[in-house]
């Protein structure tokens, strides 16, 4: 097996135990703290199965695994302890934060037996995610190849979009990258419902007839119809139709799925909008400059996450 196995427990003694008897069957990690586990994880990650103690000094079980699981997803989590708490072992099991939970002593073949199964959860958690990130990719690139071939202004707004997205995504340290960028490369989708020679007009910022502002505006509501039925898609669907939606409407109740799916739209709103003035002639630092003056209609953290952003970014600002 070439997963491995973090064990965490402060007595030197259990962890010698450990070693010694599941080293020749399993790749085994062990460290004496929450601490040191955390810091491994970071080192040494990513772990198959996690297995900690229950009361240590320092951080506990429960808040030692409470940050493995926000740090690595996919690692399986058991609680191993001497000390007997139903309702610890209850809660911890039916959140869904610990996957098995066992009291010491715990005989060796059951512990085996245990860590057998986690890292068969482990696979099939990983496998999953594997299978889901090559249909993403899949169906991104076929929707992007569409846009490419029905209106290659539009695809390379998004190719740009994309860049300044993942600057700005990079600068904040969101968690939710990869969604941004499918966002962001999917962003200019429904432009596939617009004529190109409208398009073009919009993009150099000539003025545009009544009829064509509102073929524009709608753009963003037909991207996100085309994409809302994909699996996973949900959030990213909302971003795309949110886009062109001003700072302040966040200010009161509005209908994002979640905070970050809201930032997403924030953040996209910024990059398409700086997309256009840098087409449209303006330079790059004027631009920043526009944005920032605009607060109402921009985020003043996304606008300042751009500017300090190291990236493609950069480079544009000192052409």
């Amino acid at each position: 097996m070439n997963e491995k196995i973090l064990f965490v427990d402060d007595e030197p003694d259990v962890l010698a135990t450990f070693l010694r008897n599941l080293r020749k069957r399993f790749q085994i990690v062990t460290v004496s703290s929450g601490k040191e586990g955390l810091a491994v994880m970071e080192q040494q990650g990513p772990f198959a199965v996690i297995v900690s103690d229950l009361r240590m000094s320092g951080l506990d079980g429960t808040q030692f695994l409470a940050q493995a699981k926000a740090a690595s997803p996919d690692s399986v989590l058991m609680m191993l302890t001497g000390y007997v708490d139903v309702q610890t072992a209850f809660d911890a099991v039916n959140d869904g934060t610990v996957f098995r939970f066992l009291i010491k002593p715990c005989l060796l073949d059951t512990l085996t037996k245990a860590l057998d199964a986690g890292i068969a959860q482990y696979r099939l958690h990983t496998a999953e995610r594997e299978v889901l990130e090559q249909t993403v990719k899949g169906s991104v690139g076929v929707l992007t190849e569409i846009l490419g071939m029905v209106n290659p202004a539009a695809f390379g707004r998004a190719t740009r979009v994309k860049d300044y997205v993942r600057d700005i995504a990079t600068q904040i340290k969101l968690t939710n990258g990869w969604q941004l960028e499918v966002a962001a490369m999917l962003s200019q989708i429904g432009c596939v419902s617009i004529p190109s020679d409208v398009l073009e007009k919009a993009y150099a910022g000539e003025s545009l007839t009544p009829d064509e502002q509102d073929l524009l505006a709608s753009h963003p509501a037909v991207g996100s119809k085309l994409i809302a039925h994909i699996p996973r898609f949900e959030s990213i669907a909302w971003i795309i139709e949110a886009q062109q939606l001003p700072f302040s409407a966040y200010a009161g109740p509005h209908e994002a799925p979640n905070a970050e799916a809201a930032l997403g739209a924030q953040i996209l709103k910024v990059a398409v909008d700086l997309d256009q003035m840098v087409v449209s002639g303006v330079s790059p630092n004027a631009a920043l400059d526009d944005l920032r003056q605009r607060a109402d209609e921009y985020n003043p953290r996304v606008v300042k996450a751009l500017r300090q952003s190291k990236g493609m970014t950069a480079s544009l600002l000192q052409a």
